[in-house]
């Protein structure tokens, strides 16, 4: 028979099992070669920054330059209609492929990879590459 006991510990088990059902984590955990991004990324304050030191420069991706336009304001525009992303799909990413060689030519050009700015692009991608 169902009694008192019975009763409460049914009652906690189904309040754990929603508990820990709830607890799910918000941002995108990616470890990539010595780094490692806990929190979500912004498009504004920690991706642009990288493609305006590495990427919008005199010649490369900016305005009438090489596509995509990677200037602060032209940035997300041009790589999302450019295809250049899969949001929630960097392995598959045209993007991801030129920052870790697996397409070419590798980004970015004559410079040295940063993993550090990879993951962070990584987990941009990974976490919807939205436009915040």
């Amino acid at each position: 028979m169902f009694n008192t006991k019975t009763a409460i510990l049914s009652g906690v088990i189904t309040t754990a099992i929603l508990v820990i059902a709830g607890c799910t984590k918000t941002t995108t955990v990616v470890k990539n070669a010595g780094s490692e991004i806990t929190a979500t990324m912004s498009f504004s304050k920690d991706i642009v920054p990288i493609f305006d030191k590495s990427c919008a420069v005199s010649g490369c991706h900016v305005s009438g330059g090489k596509a995509p336009d990677l200037t602060s304001a032209n940035a997300f525009k041009s790589l999302s209609s450019g295809n250049y992303f899969k949001a929630g799909d960097p392995e598959n990413s045209n993007l991801m492929m030129w920052l870790n060689g697996k397409k070419s030519p590798v980004m970015p050009m004559g410079g040295t990879p940063n993993t550090d700015n990879n993951a962070k692009i990584y987990a941009w991608i990974n976490q919807g590459a939205k436009n915040n």
